[in-house]
């Protein structure tokens, strides 16, 4: 982790408008990454079907395999190895600031009162939660306390451990009391932890199938921030809209006459879809309606190119942004991935009706489950990481230059001489009027739902299509670890009309051109960018002659072109 991230992560975390500032009264914004699949194991994580996809089934397949006693040890050695402190390390050294930590409030809970009173919490398993806010607080990593499964359920999907599929947090009393319990109790025992940036009350509530409970999620957040407040005055509250926490409708009235917090984070998710402007800009007009920050709290589960243009989404919006997830089974798209253990499609055959392995086999293969979670034991995949910060060596995708507009991040040469004809767009970045185009597809919409990782197809990729004069602007950060690294940049261009030159340069040097000649795409360069250094840096292409379409640039390390 640089210096500086370092220092931004000091004191209570607050809202001032539509900022975030940090306890010396510094403007920040949360990078971080989420721990999906620890308190709450989610079984695609575990690549699981829906037979094994949320945490009571995986917990019931485990316990008729090697018995209670053995089920016990299993989960004992999962919750304590699953984040341990060798990942809380290795997420600050890659330079993220900020943790989200979901929570499975029956993880929590150990029952009632003889009377059915309040609920009684398992001490032993708050500790868990306890030593990883330690170790955040040694090594400079604010934590978002997030309730991903509330009592009862909130959601009535797999993601929240419903046992029916109903989120019965909203339609039976009990859970409804055990939620503002909950989050009274953590209130209380971490009023005083500066190191915890806020209280995310619930994770993504009631999708629209269950609008008709849209109205009871405000009085429940009121009642749930007045119990807070009763116990903690200084932590911020982290509020999430209803359906995949992407409809912001029901804080309508939320910031008016009777505004719920004066000290209020607004949350939405973002997957599969357009990393543009125009997919986020709803977020951003109720930003400055309300005057409030807001926060992308949950996005991902893509490839590394939509992970480039969506982060940088975020990044030039002033955005908050929390990564989903920090380690699964054999991923491409994670920074860790867990070694798939031999012999685990005997476990998805068994929960697909078919033989039920031995105990000693079913054993034998779930502690080695436990062996490769191990941040050591996992293949752990820096490319990952560098698409999210934009950290070189990395490749962009052409169409993921700045979102900080017109005259900021790119220019138009037939704008500005006022000649520029309306060309027919993809849907995608529509708003900037840019010419983007499909490489070679008779596709008319472009397309970025790759859930799996896996990469664009050829008729799936977009480039942009340059005139002289046209510029575009690729911001990137330097690797703080090796300070001295030389760097060059390589380009995937093709010539429209026979001929066309590209001009590079860094943060405003120009520092050399290529020439693509023929119609073919081909890659060309490398311009030598010397040593970057540390922080942020802007690379400009400028079309200096002819017309060319540019598919992607990449930046890689000098030594090793």
């Amino acid at each position: 982790m640089s210096q500086r991230r370092k220092q931004e992560v000091t004191g209570f975390v607050r809202a001032d408008g539509s900022k975030l500032r940090n306890g010396a009264g510094e403007e920040l914004l949360l990078r971080g990454v989420g721990f999906g699949s620890w308190l709450l194991p989610e079984g695609y994580m575990w690549k699981f079907p829906k037979e094994g996809d949320r945490p009571r089934r995986i917990e019931a397949m485990i316990e008729r395999l090697i018995g209670r006693e053995k089920a016990e040890l299993f989960w004992d050695s999962y919750y304590n190895r699953y984040v341990a402190e060798e990942d809380i390390a290795r997420i600050a050294e890659d330079g993220f600031n900020s943790v989200r930590l979901p929570i499975n409030a029956r993880f929590l809970l150990a029952g009632t009162g003889a009377t059915g009173g309040a609920p009684i919490y398992r001490e032993e398993r708050l500790k868990l939660i306890d030593r990883v806010i330690d170790w955040c607080r040694t090594y400079r990593l604010y934590v978002v306390l997030d309730l991903h499964g509330a009592p009862g359920g909130q959601t009535g999907a797999n993601i929240d451990d419903s046992e029916f599929d109903r989120p019965e947090l909203f339609t039976v009393e009990a859970s409804w009391r055990q939620t503002v319990d909950l989050w009274s109790m953590l209130a209380d025992r971490y009023k005083d932890e500066w190191i915890v940036a806020g209280y995310d009350l619930l994770n993504e509530p009631l999708p629209e199938w269950f609008s008709s409970l849209y109205g009871k999620v405000m009085p429940l957040y009121r009642e749930i921030v007045r119990a807070i407040r009763e116990v903690d005055s200084r932590h911020m509250i982290i509020l999430e809209g209803v359906h995949w926490s992407t409809d912001w409708s029901i804080f309508e009235g939320a910031f008016g006459d009777e505004p719920l917090d004066d000290n209020v984070l607004l949350q939405f998710h973002k997957y599969w879809n357009n990393p543009d402007t125009e997919s986020i800009a709803r977020y951003l007009e109720l930003r400055d309606k309300w005057n409030v920050p807001i926060f992308m709290g949950e996005g991902g589960e893509n490839n590394k190119d939509w992970y480039a243009g969506a982060f940088r989404l975020f990044e030039d919006h002033d955005i908050s942004w929390n990564f989903w997830t920090w380690k699964k089974l054999g991923t491409t798209n994670s920074p860790c991935s867990i070694r798939i253990p031999e012999g685990w499609g005997l476990l998805v055959d068994y929960l697909q009706g078919g033989a039920k392995p031995s105990a000693e086999t079913a054993e034998r293969i779930l502690w080695s489950y436990l062996d490769n979670m191990r941040l050591t034991d996992c293949e752990y995949r820096p490319e990952v990481v560098r698409s999210l910060l934009r950290r070189a060596p990395v490749r962009i995708p052409a169409v993921f230059y700045g979102y900080k507009g017109e005259g900021v991040s790119f220019g138009r040469a037939a704008a500005e001489a006022g000649t520029e004809q309306t060309a027919a767009g993809v849907g995608f970045r529509t708003g900037d009027r840019t010419a983007i185009r499909f490489v070679d597809s008779e596709r008319t919409t472009a397309t970025f739902a790759h859930g799996g990782g896996e990469e664009w197809q050829p008729d799936q990729w977009l480039c942009v299509e340059m005139s002289a004069g046209d510029w575009f602007v690729y911001d990137f950060i330097g690797d703080d670890s090796k300070p001295q690294e030389e760097l060059a940049v390589r380009f995937k261009l093709q010539a429209v009309d026979g001929a066309g030159k590209l001009e590079a340069a860094l943060n405003g040097r120009t520092l050399g051109s290529v020439e693509a000649r023929g119609g073919n795409w081909r890659e060309y360069g490398d311009i030598e960018l010397g040593a970057a250094g540390p922080g942020d840096h802007a690379l400009t292409v400028r079309c200096t002659a002819g017309s060319l379409r540019l598919m992607w640039l990449e930046l890689l390390s000098a030594a090793r072109k």
